[in-house]
C-alpha cells in the first residue's frame, strides 16, 4: 500500500526556499494552477473520520482523489489514491454530477497556484511544492510517496530537507481544514 508523506509548512516568502531548491539540483516548473473541489459523504462525516474525497483540475486535466485519515500526530502521513478522468470541462461536469446523484455534496474549493520540483533526495523521489493559496497565503508542501515499510524513513528524508531549506513549525492541517478553521 502507498502512503503520502507530507510536511507543510507556512511562510511568509518563497524566494529562499526556490533558491535553495535549485541549488539541490532542483528544476522549478512554471506555476498551474489547480482548483480542487471537496466533497462530503452521505452517510459519514469526513471531518469525523479525517478523510477527503475531491475532484481536482489543472487546466484541462481532471483528477478525483480519496485521502485517508492521517496515520501519526507530526506529518500528514495518509493514503491516497488518485485516478485520472476524462478531460476538459465536460468530463469535469460529468463527475460532479454523478457524484451529486449519488449524494456527495460540494464543501468547498481550494484554488491554489501551484510551482513544484522533484528531485532524488536521501534515496526517495520528492516533490517541493510552492503554492500561493488564495484566502490562505504561500506554502511550501515537501512530499514523498513511500511504501508501508518505507514511511518511517521517508518522514526522517523530509524533516532533513525542511531544515536545509530552512522550513520550521509544520502545519498539519489541511488547505480544506485551514479554509474551514478547523482545529
Amino acid at each position: 500500500m502507498k502512503f503520502e508523506v507530507e510536511l507543510k509548512f507556512p511562510v511568509d516568502d518563497l524566494t529562499n526556499v526556490e533558491a535553495r531548491v535549485e541549488e539541490m539540483g532542483g528544476i522549478i516548473e512554471v506555476p498551474k494552477r489547480q482548483a480542487d473541489k471537496y466533497y462530503s459523504h452521505p452517510s459519514r462525516n469526513f471531518a469525523e473520520t479525517d478523510e477527503a474525497l475531491r475532484i481536482r483540475r489543472v487546466g484541462d486535466q481532471n483528477f478525483i482523489t480519496y485521502k485517508g485519515p492521517k496515520v501519526d500526530d507530526s506529518t500528514k502521513t495518509r493514503r491516497e489514491v488518485e485516478v485520472p478522468l476524462v478531460s476538459g470541462a465536460t468530463g469535469a461536469a460529468n463527475i460532479v454530477a454523478m457524484f451529486e446523484s449519488l449524494g456527495f455534496m460540494p464543501v468547498a474549493e481550494v484554488i491554489k497556484d501551484r510551482r513544484k520540483s522533484e528531485f532524488g533526495y536521501e534515496g526517495f523521489q520528492v516533490l517541493v511544492a510552492m503554492d500561493e493559496v488564495l484566502e490562505l497565503g504561500k506554502f511550501v508542501e515537501l512530499e514523498i510517496t513511500a511504501e508501508d515499510d518505507e514511511v518511517e524513513a521517508a518522514k526522517a528524508a523530509l524533516e532533513k530537507l525542511a531544515a536545509e531549506l530552512g522550513l520550521s513549525d509544520s502545519e498539519r492541517r489541511s488547505y480544506l481544514e485551514l479554509i474551514l478553521g478547523n482545529e
